[in-house]
């Protein structure tokens, strides 16, 4: 059997989330009160550990014993570790986290909300604020988690949760008008996950440009963000009529080709790629990709600066300015993946 989230289960741990329910409170409360035992009513602190001595609930042995329940932890949930998007941001991450004194912990949700969840259920009563990348839960539940750790959202915008955002509008014109250029006027978006903020933004931009350019588009997909989701892309491109595609990703624009000279269709002269994001191994494919490039060294560093200054400065919410999404540049870096259009 599998875990089933419930109070009492044989096969899992009680979490904050059960203490809370059996206790009549917020999770953030439960949270508090074994960390800051000070900030909560000493009345609802004692009905607070007697219910989670009752259910079986144990407390953090790494910040029980601490100053102030701190752990100097930070975790970082990606949502796919395998996928090279996150190699720099990772680095970069736990570089910053090690300057300021942190330990980064790293998370795999492996495409899935439900495991994302469950990691975040056993993570955050160890850590001390979490960066949530490319996160595939609902907005209301990482309003949630932001009211119990402190939280940064990558590559997603949050309403009142700080983020760090690709310019994924300006990415996807340069993408556009590229193509345009060499005289493509039949162009296919590939779209990702239906659950990706980033893949909505970047369909929304492409019609945009599309029509403010008078180009035909269309869309297909969703395919997963993986080089199996581009094959899949693939066999679905050669159903329709275009010259040129902009992919969600990636990882989806490489699958693809390889995918396309499978069937015979030779890149670029017969149809050209762009991918989004220039991963490591881009630039490693035969032809080499052309993509919009996202600052992914940058991504890791501002998520977790922005941590530090929701850490540095305890409230009741992030600081004023916080709340807005850093929006870092994107830009075209044009390789033998595209060409005019024969």
């Amino acid at each position: 059997m599998g875990e089933t989230g419930e109070t009492g289960s044989s096969h899992t741990r009680p979490t904050i989330y059960d203490v809370a329910k059996a206790a009549g409170v917020a999770p953030s409360t439960v949270s508090r009160a074994f960390s800051r035992p000070g900030r909560v009513n000493a009345e609802t602190a004692d009905r607070i550990r007697r219910v989670a001595h009752e259910i079986g609930y144990r407390t953090n042995p790494i910040g029980r014993g601490l100053p102030d329940g701190r752990t100097a932890l930070l975790a970082i949930v990606v949502a796919d570790l395998t996928n090279p998007f996150f190699f720099e941001i990772i680095r970069s991450a736990e570089k910053t986290a090690i300057d300021s004194g942190y330990t980064l912990l790293v998370v795999d949700a492996h495409e899935s909300s439900g495991a994302e969840r469950r990691a975040l259920e056993r993570t955050l009563p160890l850590v001390e604020g979490v960066v949530l990348a490319t996160s595939r839960l609902s907005d209301a539940s990482i309003r949630a988690v932001a009211k119990q750790r402190p939280t940064v959202v990558m590559n997603r915008v949050v309403t009142d949760v700080p983020s760090v955002v690709t310019d994924n509008t300006q990415g996807m014109w340069r993408a556009v008008e590229h193509l345009a250029g060499l005289g493509h006027t039949r162009l296919t978006y590939l779209a990702g996950p239906e659950a990706s903020w980033a893949d909505g933004m970047r369909w929304r931009a492409f019609r945009e440009a599309t029509q403010k350019l008078g180009l035909r588009a269309r869309r297909l997909g969703p395919f997963a963000p993986t080089l199996a989701g581009g094959l899949s892309a693939a066999q679905a491109l050669t159903t329709h009529s275009t010259t040129a595609t902009v992919a969600y990703n990636d990882l989806v624009a490489i699958g693809t080709m390889r995918g396309l000279t499978r069937l015979g269709v030779e890149i670029p002269h017969d149809l050209s790629v762009v991918g989004f994001d220039n991963i490591f191994g881009s630039d490693f494919c035969t032809p080499p990709l052309t993509t919009v490039a996202s600052p992914l060294r940058h991504f890791g560093t501002f998520a977790v600066q922005r941590l530090l200054n929701q850490l540095r400065t305890p409230s009741s919410g992030p600081p004023a300015g916080l709340s807005a999404p850093a929006l870092l540049p994107a830009k075209l870096v044009a390789r033998g993946s595209t060409a005019r259009r024969g």
